[in-house]
């Protein structure tokens, strides 16, 4: 499979995602324990060299399954989590970014996997906040860094304005932003993090893991081509998303062996000159 950088790590292209692992919305323990443990394990079996996580994922959940599944774990996996946000009582979302939250959140996040260093830590950015707040959240970031506890700086949910500014101030070694066949509103960002040799690391490309109305794997172009490939939608989509540049690094999540082994069967899909004509010009 091929590989790109992420930071001091070279990694597969395709990794796997942990946000599925937990209970239905991300909370509480998964529907099947062992086969979400056989997962990990499996993944890693089947040469997945990077994992993404965040402790918000149950919160605890999926930091806590990897663990038990790997620890202690190979030299070449990429751990890379998110800080930013946090659960409440009920399972809601909330912002936890203040600069000593972001601080807070790498510790949680290490003493979780058992771990010293995150190979990398994405910043999950809220696009409403006034400039000086992200240079502050930035400076978290820089200092987790230089203290060692991450191994680079990461971007999620970021405009391409804000990664040009954060690139003035530091490197960035990862950035995490919604792509997929029916939203391609990151493809600016994307193009920038290939000139820079940044990796893109596409969530959702399946489509969004909250609608109710697929508009990635519904799509009758989508699951057209599938039939006369030979393919799942979900393999024709995610050779879609893998082949818009060699810098993008495609992490499917999945609480199910038979899927993860579907998901990584991707790097084997060549899709042909009129399945590129055909997705190009699909609508969402």
């Amino acid at each position: 499979m091929d590989s790109y950088a992420l930071g001091d790590f070279s990694v597969s292209r395709i990794g796997f995602g942990a946000m599925q692992l937990p209970g239905p919305g991300v909370w509480g323990p998964p529907r099947d324990r062992g086969e979400a443990l056989e997962v990990l394990r499996r993944a890693v079996e089947l040469g997945v060299d990077h994992i993404d996580t965040a402790l918000y994922y149950g919160p605890d959940v999926a930091n806590e399954l990897i663990r038990e599944a790997l620890y202690p774990y190979p030299d070449n996996l990429a751990l890379v989590s998110k800080v930013g946000a946090r659960r409440d009582q009920t399972g809601g979302w909330l912002p936890y970014n203040e600069p000593d939250q972001l601080r807070s959140g790498i510790e949680d996040n290490l003493r979780s996997l058992g771990i010293e260093q995150l190979a990398a830590v994405n910043l999950r950015v809220m696009g409403d906040e006034p400039d000086h707040r992200f240079d502050d959240q930035l400076t978290a970031m820089i200092q987790a860094r230089e203290d060692g506890l991450i191994g680079g700086v990461g971007l999620s949910n970021v405009t391409l304005e804000r990664l040009r500014h954060a690139l003035e101030r530091t490197p960035i070694v990862c950035v995490q932003n919604p792509l997929n066949l029916a939203d391609r509103s990151s493809m600016p960002v994307l193009r920038e993090c290939a000139t820079r040799a940044i990796a893109f690391v596409p969530f959702f490309p399946l489509g969004s893991a909250f609608a109710q109305d697929n508009q990635v794997l519904g799509n009758p172009e989508v699951r057209a081509i599938a039939e006369r490939l030979g393919a799942t939608p979900a393999q024709i989509a995610l050779a879609w998303t893998l082949g818009l540049a060699s810098n993008v690094l495609l992490i499917p999540g999945t609480s199910s062996v038979a899927h993860l082994e579907e998901n990584l069967a991707v790097a084997d899909v060549t899709l042909d000159e009129q399945a590129q004509r055909q997705l190009a010009a699909a609508q969402g």
